[in-house]
């Protein structure tokens, strides 16, 4: 007999999903530690094995089988769990970052969380907006353009209107599980900054903890797009990038409605490339290249020194190339409000680092409030490596990728204790920008690109003065010029 019948009171069906809503938590924790277990005392095995071992060639080769045992691992965990960890592989899964292995296996996630149903979406769009859909969309997609960590988007058309937008709606229940990732990530950094790595974790995590709670408001998002699209058309003649509009009245805490923009991922750039015939390494590729880099540099340039506000999560799969190598920044539930005081001391930093000073660039990292600790014998070198690793894009000559956890690193070399919270977006911002120019297959220094904003923010700021700004200029180009020799 059905157990409804023996006890018709009861909601069996509202009990089933109530236990399910908890256990799942617990179950996603289970399989993190024992899946990160797995690959953190491999490597630490490893570590053990490949020192018996002489050959150079051979220890490589060691290494490179390492990384792809990892990163299949890696794979596995963040495609199967989703959520938080496909946000992990965005970080972690740049060419400049992590091992080669690594990058080829995770760069394919950026896009991939599963979607969720059109039945499940459905009621939550009509919901939020207070009509149904067929009421206020002329075609809508039910298969969504693309799904992310949060949320999914769907192309569609409002009644009465000739031209497309995007719906964004967020998966229901996400942000429960998507906290407990996050504690359960925080914990583990915590382990290795005190074993492995001495760099400030904590204040990194707490920090994406708190930006990734405001991804799930939408209204938040909406008022930011309009923000930056303002401030970037206010400071340019025309925008370095363009910014997608939100449509009025659309909005709610889960559904955003906006304008559709017809462009490719900028992952996409190269087949697009070879599709059109052109060479990918040729002079016309390489200038479109350069022009999309330029666009972006000058947009964040902008946006991090001139006004604090800023863009703060530029994957791959925010950046999307329209017609004639125009640049669209998409996805703002990622912003960062910069206190002025940690945007002048960055603006400081850009200036030393882009004259390549290293007594101004440790001032400036002390300013900002990074707490360092080494007993190198060239401990101001180090530093200077340090603040250029973390804070600028270009690779030193000759590299093709930094290796961060590699004894010679300077985060090996160099204790980070303290690490404000709210610089982490720039760092952040920073690593993902040096990833794309790598993926494009160009190196440069968005410092030195930098340097007039930063000098022109200093001097608004009375910090700087016009002599001031021309003598570091020419010092530094004197520096680089013996460096190169």
């Amino acid at each position: 007999m059905p157990l409804g019948r023996l006890f018709p009171s009861f909601d069996f069906d509202g009990f089933r999903e109530n236990l399910s809503t908890r256990i799942l938590p617990f179950q996603r924790s289970v399989q993190f530690w024992v899946r990160t277990a797995d690959i953190y005392t491999g490597y630490k095995v490893f570590q053990v094995q490949v020192n018996f071992v002489k050959d150079v060639k051979k220890q490589e080769e060691m290494w490179e089988r390492q990384h792809e045992l990892a990163a299949e691992k890696i794979y596995n965990m963040c495609s199967e769990l989703g959520g938080f960890f496909l946000k992990v592989a965005q970080i972690v899964g740049k060419p400049d970052l992590a091992p080669a292995a690594w990058v080829k296996r995770l760069v394919t996630l950026c896009d991939q969380a599963p979607a969720t149903p059109y039945h499940v979406i459905r009621p939550v769009i009509e919901t939020e907006l207070g009509q149904s859909i067929d009421d206020l969309f002329e075609t809508f997609d039910v298969n969504p353009l693309g799904s992310a960590s949060i949320a999914q988007v769907h192309r569609a058309r409002l009644r009465g209107d000739k031209n497309d937008v995007v719906v964004k709606v967020q998966h229901p229940g996400v942000q429960k599980l998507m906290m407990t990732d996050l504690r359960n990530l925080q914990a583990f950094t915590v382990y290795l900054q005190k074993t492995d790595i001495k760099f400030d974790f904590h204040s990194v995590m707490s920090e994406m903890a708190k930006q990734i709670g405001y991804e799930f408001d939408f209204f938040r998002e909406a008022a930011a797009m309009e923000r930056i699209q303002q401030f970037l058309q206010d400071n340019n003649k025309k925008g370095p990038v363009k910014v997608p509009r939100v449509v009025k009245n659309m909005v709610t805490r889960r559904v955003l409605v906006m304008e559709y923009i017809n462009g490719i991922p900028i992952v996409k750039v190269g087949d697009e490339m070879a599709k059109r015939g052109l060479n990918p390494g040729g002079k016309m590729a390489v200038a479109a290249k350069q022009n999309i880099l330029k666009s972006l540099t000058l947009a964040y340039g902008q946006m991090i020194l001139k006004s604090g506000f800023f863009h703060a999560d530029p994957h791959p799969g925010n950046i999307l190339i329209c017609k004639g190598s125009e640049v669209a920044l998409i996805d703002y539930g990622q912003v960062k409000d910069l206190p002025d005081n940690l945007r002048l001391g960055y603006a400081n930093l850009v200036i030393a680092i882009a004259a390549d000073d290293p007594i101004r660039a440790i001032e400036s990292l002390r300013e900002l409030g990074i707490i360092t600790e080494t007993k190198c014998e060239n401990e101001q070198q180090e530093l200077f490596k340090l603040a250029q690793s973390m804070f600028d894009t270009k690779l030193p000559p000759g590299v093709k990728m930094l290796q961060p956890y590699s004894e010679e690193s300077s985060i090996k070399k160099v204790a980070v204790q303290g690490f404000p919270e709210e610089l982490f977006s720039v760092l952040r911002t920073v690593i993902l920008l040096r990833g794309l120019s790598v993926g494009l297959g160009l190196n440069y220094s968005c410092a030195e690109q930098w340097h007039p904003i930063a000098a022109e923010a200093l001097r608004q700021a009375g910090r700087l003065k016009d002599e001031e700004v021309n003598k570091s200029q020419k010092v530094g180009i004197i520096r680089r010029t013996f460096r190169r020799r």
